[in-house]
């Protein structure tokens, strides 16, 4: 029968000799993958595909309307509309023009279309941005408030 002395005495043999260990030490490697984790975040680049465009603020509901404005539409099919008129971009950018130049400078409303494509509408607010206008706004955006996903 071995005594609780004996069975210290033989651990204490035992750890001191000089076989190799079966367990591995895992600390030091989750230290370097936690350091390549870190470095690779940090140099993952920002997002570059935002448009950046400075929007009005200030409370909304207390603004009254223009007396002159001009409604510029985007439909599904990426067609423009300048005050329900067809247009292209380049007649847009040119009547874009003609506003900046008014005095007092009549505001440009957006509309638009729920279907219109985000490409479409990013070039048309770069063509805007690109002309100076400074009295730009959207319009109807109460009615995508309540977004409802497809299931």
């Amino acid at each position: 029968m071995i005594t609780e002395g004996e069975n210290a005495m033989s651990f204490a043999a035992a750890s001191s000799s000089r076989e190799p260990l079966s367990e591995i030490n895992t600390t030091p490697l989750i230290d370097v993958l936690l350091v390549l984790l870190v470095m690779i975040v940090l140099t993952i680049p920002v997002a570059t595909h935002s448009l950046d465009y400075d929007l009005p603020t200030g409370d909304v509901r207390n603004l009254q309307p223009k007396p002159i404005s001009n409604l510029l539409e985007i439909t599904a099919d990426g067609t423009l509309f300048w005050n329900g008129s067809s247009i292209n971009e380049a007649a847009l950018a040119s009547l874009l023009g003609q506003v900046r130049t008014m005095k007092p400078e009549p505001e440009v409303q957006f509309r638009p279309n729920a279907d219109a494509s985000y490409s479409a509408s990013a070039r048309v607010l770069q063509i805007v941005k690109a002309s100076g206008v400074t009295k730009f706004g959207f319009v109807d955006n109460e009615k995508y408030r309540t977004f409802a996903r497809a299931h």
